[in-house]
């Protein structure tokens, strides 16, 4: 019965993230039909114009979306399991934020001396942020017991970090300043196919040292004693999970900006509708759901007000925000039923 209700979850799951990225190629400002979509995929009579806005813009776009919305909602999920908090995020802990400021120091450097960043230079800056953040956090966690006042240290070292970041975007050259506040707001925007190669190996191959740590993260969630009398070594085990959530957050942050509220949201709406927290069907899980919620994220982004693009993260925030307010409600129920 549950097997059967967890290929139902995936197959709605994987339909959707087609069915948005169908949709995501043919809606925007310039409507294409789907007949001529097909004739580019088949590569027969399509038209030149309709061509090149979906294999230049759109369909790159909208792989990224989804590639980079499942490696957040990944990282939100290995950092619910760290810290054993069903509201730690990349977002929420500032590690998004640590990751932007590197990237934009990166960024504003090499543009005042005309240098092209490479995508992996990007990475590796974001990453260096992301690690440094978290460093932060771990520091705090020693010192504050209660998750509560760790959640409210993360969004200071967020806050932190943004204001840092403003202070150096508005020194970039007038030509540049436009390009870096929208990707410091958060966008899936200017996505070339070079980054979608970059980002797609980066995330799967993270994804799938997640999925190989299934088993120990679900003996982790059973409590670091009973983890440790199974054999694990808990330092070098959350030390991993560490490891891979800043890779996966950082390669976000450094293609799209921050992203907010995916990578707490999307794991717990996954598991509500797989009715399960066992690992190894939770970690696919939140990978086809961050896609899937991105993509109907950056297509609403695109949509809504065309012309006008709102930041991804806008969006994201409207439809995510709302999930961790029911998820500290019903947190705090279960509390007083207890």
């Amino acid at each position: 019965m549950k097997r059967s209700r967890y290929q139902v979850a995936y197959a709605i799951l994987i339909l959707l993230v087609l069915i948005l990225i169908v949709v995501n190629i043919c809606a925007g400002s310039v409507e294409i039909p789907f007949e001529e979509v097909w004739k580019i995929w088949n590569g027969k009579g399509a038209d030149p114009v309709f061509a090149d806005i979906v294999i230049q813009i759109r369909f790159p776009r909208a792989l990224a979306a989804a590639i980079l919305g499942g490696g957040l909602a990944l990282s939100g999920y290995l950092l619910q399991t760290f810290f054993h908090n069903p509201i730690a995020g990349p977002f929420i802990l500032g590690i998004s934020s640590g990751a932007k400021l590197a990237v934009a120091l990166v960024m504003v450097a090499a543009l005042g001396k005309a240098v092209q960043v490479s995508s992996l230079a990007m990475i590796g800056a974001a990453f260096l942020g992301a690690m440094i953040s978290m460093g932060f956090v771990l520091l705090m966690s020693r010192v504050m017991e209660q998750m509560s006042m760790l959640i409210v240290g993360g969004v200071m070292i967020g806050y932190i970090c943004t204001a840092i970041t403003d202070f150096v975007v508005t020194f970039a050259e007038d030509a540049d300043i436009v390009n870096l506040h929208n990707w410091s707001k958060g966008s899936f925007s200017g996505i070339s196919w070079e980054n979608v190669w970059v980002m797609s190996a980066v995330v799967f191959l993270a994804s799938f040292g997640v999925f190989l740590m299934s088993k120990p993260i679900s003996a982790y969630q059973l409590g670091e004693s009973y983890a440790r009398n199974m054999g694990l070594n808990i330092r070098l085990f959350r030390g991993l999970l560490v490891l891979l959530s800043s890779i996966l957050s950082a390669c976000v942050t450094a293609f799209a900006g921050p992203v907010s509220f995916v990578g707490i949201a999307v794991p717990h709406l996954v598991k509500s509708l797989f009715g399960t927290a066992k690992p190894i069907w939770m970690i696919p899980g939140c990978f086809l759901g961050g896609a899937a919620f991105c993509l109907l994220c950056d297509l609403l982004a695109r949509v809504m007000f065309a012309p006008t693009e709102l930041s991804i993260s806008t969006v994201t925030a409207i439809f995510g925000a709302p999930v961790v307010l029911l998820v500290m409600i019903r947190r705090k129920r279960e509390r007083s039923q207890a």
